[in-house]
């Protein structure tokens, strides 16, 4: 292990004075407007935004996220927003929570709700420091109803287009639960991994696909490694054993990223986040890994705000001769 960087998957919880507000109507001005100066809810987020910021330059992560604390829908989000978008019933999230099923009814061409929100971090994060957060296209896919094929293909390309017009970042971390929560198929399990490949392609930042939720599908992971990505994410709060194998038994990307902290609460030491990275490098001898990325192992918004900030102050507090700290602010 060359470097460790410490992260998260975003997706955190508002802080206490935000309120959780009710979820607007898709397609709504306080749901679709990114602006500060926008009306309700929305009218806060540029404040809102500032103080999830401040939490992990607090804290002393090396990546820092938005937030996406307007995410609703949490990974859905992106889609639910769209103007070819309509919601359907509440269905089942992978993490068993509430959220709207995203039904296409049209061309899902660029929207540029993503790319405003990142420009309008970089406003206040070093570009170097900065990660930015996209669910995945066969997440995506998945959550969304419809043909699962048709809706790879089209995630695939909104996502692309939506990262292109991203400014320089540091990192893309890109939530694709999907691949373990609810396997694609044969064939399905090679268009993933193309779609994933296609969004990745779209920036050069280094890229990360991050997973969770349980262990890989032998094949799925396979296809996975098939994609043009720097690291690959496992979760060894779910299960460390089944994510030890794996990359021992069929490889993994050059970095890898590790979901060390439950983001479900149960938040350990420093010292014991930093034994958990230790454990897993040197179990792993097919690997020479030049980056880990130590993480929580899913998002954060499940949790109260000051659980949500222990977490953060907990990977934050990680030390040792390979940690992140060449930082220009």
């Amino acid at each position: 292990m060359d470097r460790l960087v410490t992260t998260t998957p975003g997706l955190y919880p508002p802080p206490d004075w935000a309120e959780r507000p009710r979820i607007p109507a898709a397609g709504s001005p306080e749901y679709r407007v990114d602006a500060p100066e926008a009306a309700g809810y929305c009218g806060r987020y540029g404040r809102l935004r500032r103080e999830l910021i401040g939490w992990q330059r607090e804290a002393g992560l090396d990546r820092i996220v938005e937030g996406q604390a307007r995410w609703r829908d949490r990974l859905a989000h992106p889609l639910v927003v769209h103007d070819a978008v309509e919601t359907g019933g509440t269905a089942r999230y992978y993490d068993g929570r509430a959220y709207r099923e995203p039904v296409v009814t049209g061309d899902l061409s660029y929207d540029g709700s993503m790319a405003a929100t990142v420009a309008a971090a970089l406003a206040t994060v070093p570009v170097d420091r900065f990660q930015a957060v996209v669910p995945g296209p066969y997440t995506l896919a998945d959550l969304a109803a419809g043909d699962r094929h048709e809706l790879l293909a089209e995630t695939g390309s909104f996502l692309a287009a939506e990262i292109e017009d991203f400014p320089s970042i540091g990192t893309l971390m890109m939530l694709e639960p999907g691949l373990v929560s609810s396997p694609p198929d044969d064939g399905t399990d090679a268009r993933a991994s193309e779609a994933i490949d296609g969004v990745a392609s779209a920036t050069d930042a280094p890229v990360v696909v991050h997973t969770y939720g349980g262990a890989f599908d032998e094949k799925v992971h396979a296809h996975l490694l098939d994609a043009d990505v720097d690291a690959v994410g496992y979760d060894l709060v779910t299960d460390h054993d089944a994510a030890l194998y794996t990359v021992n038994e069929y490889g993994t990307a050059d970095d890898v990223a590790l979901g060390v902290v439950d983001a479900r609460g149960g938040i350990p030491p420093s010292a014991t986040v930093r034994e958990r990275v230790e454990w897993f490098v040197e179990r792993t001898p097919v690997a020479d890994f030049g980056t880990v990325y130590a993480t929580a192992n899913t998002e954060l918004a499940g949790l109260p705000a000051a659980t949500a900030r222990a977490v953060l102050s907990t990977l934050g507090g990680v030390d040792g001769p390979h940690r992140d700290r060449d930082r220009n602010e």
